[in-house]
């Protein structure tokens, strides 16, 4: 899987299509004035759909839920945020994410990879169910390595199957948070307390429980360094049907939105499998949790939008989605004017203007 999945994956990197870019969108800045940092992320755009005239269609945004062994170690959720409460929140659209997409014409749509609790059929509820929640990495792998590749794989089939070219990836889950911060501080080698701690006044007794939990489950695979055997020793499913989902949509040349901790966790995970995947990504946050700060930092970039919000991952991703979708259109509605000009780089030379 790995050596054909990391075949599919072309970097971005584009001389000449970034330069062609960069020119249109100068001389559009000549009579309109410049857009700041709309402009370098229309150029990102475009080095993603390869062309000078990127098009958006179909965005889909898709909640991975999945319940994490690590709940049983006194790390739960406020009464109301259980994972299965919260996948009928989205769908029921009782949640702001789940409005927000509708209002932004973003399909949303609920992953079930791994909740501990039965659910029952809905529209927008993809079953994909590898087990009834992850085992708890303190005393064992959270999943075999078979299940993390199972995970894996249905992800890329989520991926495949989804319409569009905008795929928002978000988590959602009990434990989701911890679990995602042991395999980033794995991968990376950082300190796990730095993507703990949520901020400078966290209570330090809470604190100090979760890095007990963390630092046991990380003493009992200290061996562990391939990303799909860190994947497995720490969870959970939703991860991994997410790292999956992230490399189709790159191997298809689709935008992909990142949110939350999980999804970084994700995007590691499949940056280790096709470094070029990342080339593909922006990245979002719906809460203010200084674990976030540190990841995204990991990956020498920052957040489209930084509103303080404290709210269900995902929802970052609705509130950027028009910035992007403006980012676009300085290459396509607002650039052309009435002259359509040209889509590839090389057609330049005999178009007048661009």
């Amino acid at each position: 899987m790995h050596a054909a999945t990391t075949s599919l994956i072309a970097p971005t990197a584009n001389p000449l299509l970034e330069r062609a870019l960069r020119d249109k969108l100068q001389r559009r800045g000549e009579t309109a004035g410049s857009l700041g940092e709309l402009e370098p992320l229309a150029v990102r755009i475009g080095l993603i759909q390869n062309t000078l005239k990127p098009r958006f269609r179909d965005p889909q945004l898709v909640l991975f839920a999945s319940d994490n062994g690590l709940a049983v170690e006194g790390i739960t959720a406020p009464p109301g945020h259980g994972t299965a409460e919260r996948v009928w929140q989205a769908l029921r659209g009782q949640l702001p994410v789940s409005v927000f997409a509708a209002i932004q014409g973003m399909n949303l749509s609920v992953v079930d990879a791994g909740v501990a609790e039965r659910l029952p059929p809905h529209e927008r509820l993809l079953m994909r169910k590898i087990a009834h929640g992850t085992r708890n990495s303190r005393v064992g792998p959270a999943m075999s390595v078979e299940q993390a590749h199972a995970a894996i794989r249905a992800g890329m089939e989520i991926g495949q199957s989804l319409p569009g070219n905008v795929l928002a990836c978000a988590g959602l889950g009990v434990g989701g948070h911890e679990s995602a911060a042991l395999i980033v501080s794995r991968l990376a080698g950082s300190p796990v307390r730095e993507l703990l701690q949520s901020h400078p006044q966290m209570d330090p007794n809470t604190l100090t429980h979760l890095l007990v939990v963390t630092q046991g489950a990380q003493g009992r695979h200290r061996d562990v360094l391939d990303p799909v055997e860190v994947l497995a020793a720490f969870g959970g499913f939703d991860i991994a049907m997410m790292a999956g989902a992230m490399l189709v949509a790159a191997g298809r040349r689709h935008l992909v939105i990142v949110d939350g901790l999980p999804a970084c966790a994700a995007l590691m995970v499949a940056a280790r499998i096709a470094a070029p995947v990342t080339d593909y990504c922006v990245f979002c946050r719906s809460h203010s949790h200084n674990g976030l700060d540190y990841a995204l930092n990991l990956f020498h970039t920052s957040a489209l939008l930084e509103l303080g919000m404290e709210a269900t991952d995902g929802t970052g991703a609705t509130l950027a989605w028009p910035l992007l979708r403006a980012a676009a259109s300085l290459l396509t509605e607002v650039a052309e004017g009435d002259d359509p000009g040209p889509t590839r780089p090389g057609e330049l030379s005999s178009s007048p203007k661009g």
